[in-house]
């Protein structure tokens, strides 16, 4: 097959897009601010997920073959997978939700801000711009005084619109996917032990994650999505 029938999917930035490149430089520079115990960096993202569910009994593995599993299968729903990453520390959290509301993205967080951060006096949360992701998501959820005391400790940073590759929750995302969710999963609370077992297991064996690009990387690698100065 010639290049020019394969097909392969990617994430385009813009170009001259002073928007894309303005998100871009505060990511970057959050990225290479020192590792701070009391203002630490929280990256976070969100995946759907098709519980399946298997109609014929499978085949346990022998000496001779793999595990068989019937090629057909019957889709029973979905689910959401929350990733949380803190890099400089090694750390990462994969939760799983029936759904991806304003209302559980505000409950995830708060989870974190009361458990883990529960002693930090502000997180820097990168995330992309839903419209999931908002200081009023917690006003939805909680009483106001609550809400505005879980909002005053965060630090929102944002990633630019076709920028998710600027997230290191993403990466994450990816490496659960292929390390993890390759099999057929029939239940939430079948796949929410699977993605613990999946984090708990690479906390344990992972150091933290080293983000080589730097602004003036950027500067000089993305020059096209730098827009000209107009004096």
């Amino acid at each position: 097959m010639s290049n020019k029938q394969k097909l392969e999917y990617w994430v385009i930035p813009p170009e001259a897009d002073a928007e894309f490149v303005a998100n871009m430089e505060e990511v970057l520079e959050t990225y290479e601010k020192p590792y701070d115990r009391q203002h630490p960096v929280i990256c976070m993202d969100e995946q759907p997920v098709q519980l399946i569910k298997e109609t014929r009994q499978p085949i346990a593995a022998t000496k001779e073959h793999p595990k068989r599993v019937d090629y057909e299968y019957e889709r029973v729903g979905t689910a959401s997978i929350f990733m949380f990453n803190e890099p400089l520390a090694g750390w990462r959290q994969a939760t799983a939700r029936n759904q991806r509301t304003k209302l559980d993205w505000a409950q995830e967080v708060a989870s974190l801000l009361d458990g883990r951060y529960a002693d930090c006096e502000k997180i820097t949360l990168v995330c992309d711009n839903l419209n999931t992701h908002t200081k009023g998501a917690f006003y939805e959820v909680f009483a106001p005084d609550k809400a505005r005391a879980y909002v005053r400790r965060i630090n929102f940073c944002y990633t630019p619109k076709h920028g998710s590759w600027l997230n290191v929750a993403e990466n994450e995302l990816s490496s659960l996917t292929r390390q993890c969710l390759k099999r057929r999963i029939e239940t939430l609370k079948k796949l929410q032990s699977e993605i613990k077992a999946w984090y708990e297991d690479v906390n344990e064996t992972q150091r933290g994650v080293d983000w080589q690009m730097k602004i003036d990387d950027a500067r000089a690698k993305l020059k096209s999505v730098y827009p000209k100065i107009k004096l």
